[in-house]
């Protein structure tokens, strides 16, 4: 898991407008720029914003991508939750849990 690469594509993703406008024209060749493994890879092409929870990403620059990808707040906050009746615990960062119920 490369959870440093993947925050740092989500936080460009969310503050570049160029970057946003190639991920959407050809995303793997965006995505080819960042040591990314294949879960990881699969969770930004559809996007699973619970599964980018689980592996850990941030939630402040999850939140961004989140609405990038036309997600509505309560989508967002439900995405994670079914992440985690699904997956169970997040695995890494700052929201690492043993409990099973996350942070949110």
């Amino acid at each position: 898991m490369s959870l440093y690469y993947l925050q740092k594509l989500l936080y460009q993703l969310n503050r570049e407008p160029e970057l946003q406008q190639a991920f959407f024209a050809d995303r793997d060749q965006v995505l080819a720029k960042y040591k990314l493994d294949a879960e990881e890879l699969a969770a930004v092409k559809k996007p699973d914003i619970g599964m980018l929870y689980i592996l850990g990403v941030n939630g402040q620059i999850l939140m961004h991508y989140a609405a990038m990808c036309g997600y509505a707040w309560p989508e967002y906050i439900q995405a994670m939750r079914d992440a985690l009746a699904e997956h169970g615990n997040v695995r890494a960062g700052l929201y690492v849990t043993t409990d099973g119920k996350g942070a949110i």
